[in-house]
C-alpha cells in the first residue's frame, strides 16, 4: 500500500497527511481518468498479475481499503494467479 500511497502523493502534489484506507480516490479526485490506466498498471506491478478490466467495477478502485481487498489480498487475483501457475 506504501507504493500506491507514494503514487498518490506524486500525482497530487498539494495532498497533505495520510490517505484514509476508506477515503473515495475518485470523489476526492485523487485519480482522474487521465491517470487511471497508470494506476491499473500499477497495481498490476504490484500484485503481479493482470487485471482484467471485463471482470472489475469502478467501484474496485474506489477506496484503498478496496483495492487491498480486491487486488492485493491473499484471495485476490494474484492469489489465484500463483496457485495457477
Amino acid at each position: 500500500m506504501e507504493r500506491i500511497a507514494e503514487w498518490l502523493h506524486e500525482k497530487n502534489p498539494g495532498l497533505d497527511g495520510g490517505i484514509d484506507v476508506d477515503e473515495d480516490l475518485i470523489e476526492a479526485r485523487l485519480i482522474d481518468s487521465m491517470d487511471f490506466l497508470e494506476f491499473i498498471d500499477l497495481l498490476e506491478d504490484i500484485s503481479g498479475t493482470t487485471i482484467d478490466l471485463q471482470q472489475v467495477t469502478i467501484d474496485d478502485f474506489r477506496t484503498l481499503g478496496r483495492v487491498r481487498e480486491r487486488f492485493l489480498s491473499p484471495t485476490g487475483p494474484a492469489a489465484a494467479h500463483a496457485s495457477a501457475g
